[in-house]
């Protein structure tokens, strides 16, 4: 017993002169690291956690807002998008759109509504209904290589539509016939940022 309240003595004063010692240090006028010691850049964390503000933007409709009947369907219009604040070195854009809220044959994947690859940074974004020159459209879950817009029946809640915008250091070198696990597994190592912008859909109850 006489040994155990020693150490725990010990360590009391151990933890007493760590205190007093970080008490004086802060009052000889050492003050901690700005960002409250997180680091530096966005993100904090030590060694300098950096995450670019890659922005997407749209007039189609807001950033988690309901996404218009001009839009929805196969036969709906493609949105335009503008890009900004890309990372120095980007060279092109890959856009991945699917619906969240679908699981299929017992999976993890879900409703791949749109996909497209080597969008050129130069673009700074796309326009409505069409792509930049150069850029190559993938094929969606029905297997044609073409935006099909949303399409969630009526019911309780929206489906949310997710436009994921990746920057990448470099094209890719896949055919058009490629699958979203393909142009992932191709995006790995190139990716310099990463941004999403997402939209609400549900059909009208009848």
């Amino acid at each position: 017993m006489r040994t155990v309240g020693f150490k725990l003595g010990a360590a009391a004063a151990i933890v007493v002169s760590v205190a007093l010692g970080m008490q004086s240090g802060v009052s000889a006028g050492q003050q901690p690291p700005a960002g409250g010691g997180q680091g530096g850049g966005r993100g904090g964390g030590r060694g300098g956690f950096n995450l670019p503000p890659l922005l997407m933007e749209s007039d189609a409709f807001a950033d988690g807002g309901i996404v218009p009947q001009k839009y929805t369907g196969r036969g709906g219009v493609q949105p335009g998008f503008k890009f900004s604040n890309a990372p120095a070195g980007t060279v092109s854009y890959a856009i991945i759109f699917h619906d969240l809220d679908v699981a299929l044959m017992g999976g993890t994947d879900d409703v791949l509504h749109w996909m497209a690859w080597n969008i050129p940074a130069s673009a700074n974004g796309i326009p409505e209904g069409s792509l930049p020159a150069g850029s190559v459209q993938g094929n969606n879950l029905t297997g044609q290589p073409v935006y099909m817009g949303p399409g969630a029946p009526a019911g309780p809640r929206y489906h949310h539509y997710v436009f994921e915008l990746y920057a990448l250091s470099a094209n890719l070198e896949l055919p058009a016939t490629a699958t979203r696990a393909d142009l992932l597994k191709a995006m790995e190592g190139k990716t310099v940022a990463k941004s999403a912008y997402v939209g609400r859909f549900r059909q009208d109850a009848k």
